[in-house]
């Protein structure tokens, strides 16, 4: 059955944006990103990128902290997931951050990764340097997890690839989560799935960089598809979640369509600075 809750509502934005049964709740995460100015057009901006794609795969863990988690164990709990990039091979892109936003799941925080290869994705989940990480640093502060993994195609350039550059510096992560129902067809599915690749990639004024995918992983199959968006700040996702396109998409692609959905964001800051 397809639960009418997760009809898209009108949003009130101030700071964080999230599904909570089919209201949106806002409140101030504990960082901010600063504002980033977004004034090229996006005529300007598409006409510089390059057509040619290279294939990925991304990696999604949203986390369940418990409650009363101190600021400093929260702080060495990211600090610990951002600098797994310094100690193993594989992983190209990584960004992590605290949700803020109240939801249905009561996710708080968020990790993101890309690999160039699933076995670079495999060889991650059995890394002891992060099997500590998780042993030590995060199960201990955490009720429960998800994991989503899936190979999605991003621009074959190299700033892309790795998220380099200073437009990749900050932002806001966008994380959308869906299953649909059980009797949708492939048609509709992939119909809803290339409406919202197709609506953000003609944004580039306010996104920086757009990727989806079908969940592979076996052991965490809770939602079948997932989708990164990196806004140039909170702002411009803001005025992306308030747009037509995109509320006029969600009610026909999605709405009629899926069981289950989450969307999260979290602030994007320079973490990590110091190899732990």
């Amino acid at each position: 059955m397809i639960h009418q809750a997760l009809a898209l509502p009108r949003p009130i934005l101030t700071r964080g944006f999230g599904f909570n049964g089919g209201c949106v709740s806002v409140h101030q995460c504990r960082t901010k990103n600063p504002r980033v100015a977004f004034c090229a057009s996006d005529d300007q901006i598409s006409s510089s990128k390059s057509n040619k794609t290279r294939k990925v795969v991304e990696h999604v863990c949203l986390l369940k902290a418990k409650e009363g988690l101190s600021e400093e164990v929260e702080k060495d709990m990211l600090d610990y997931l951002y600098t797994t990039q310094y100690q193993m091979r594989g992983i190209v892109a990584i960004s992590v951050g605290c949700i803020g936003d109240r939801n249905n799941e009561d996710y708080t925080h968020a990790l993101f990764m890309r690999f160039q290869r699933k076995e670079d994705l495999d060889k991650f989940y059995e890394n002891p340097f992060f099997l500590k990480v998780l042993n030590e640093y995060v199960t201990p502060f955490c009720h429960g997890l998800t994991n989503v993994d899936y190979e999605s195609e991003v621009e074959d350039d190299i700033l892309a690839i790795f998220r380099k550059g200073e437009e990749y510096n900050y932002g806001e992560e966008f994380v959308l989560l869906v299953t649909f129902a059980k009797n949708v067809s492939d048609k509709n599915t992939k119909g809803a799935m290339d409406s919202f690749a197709q609506l953000t990639s003609s944004l580039p004024s306010l996104i920086v960089q757009s990727t989806q995918g079908s969940n592979f992983n076996e052991s965490s199959k809770e939602f079948k598809h997932a989708a990164v968006v990196r806004f140039r700040s909170f702002d411009a996702m803001e005025i992306f979640v308030e747009g037509r396109e995109y509320k006029d998409m969600w009610r026909s692609q999605f709405e009629p369509f899926i069981e289950k959905a989450v969307a999260l964001h979290f602030s994007v800051d320079p973490v990590g600075t110091d190899v732990m």
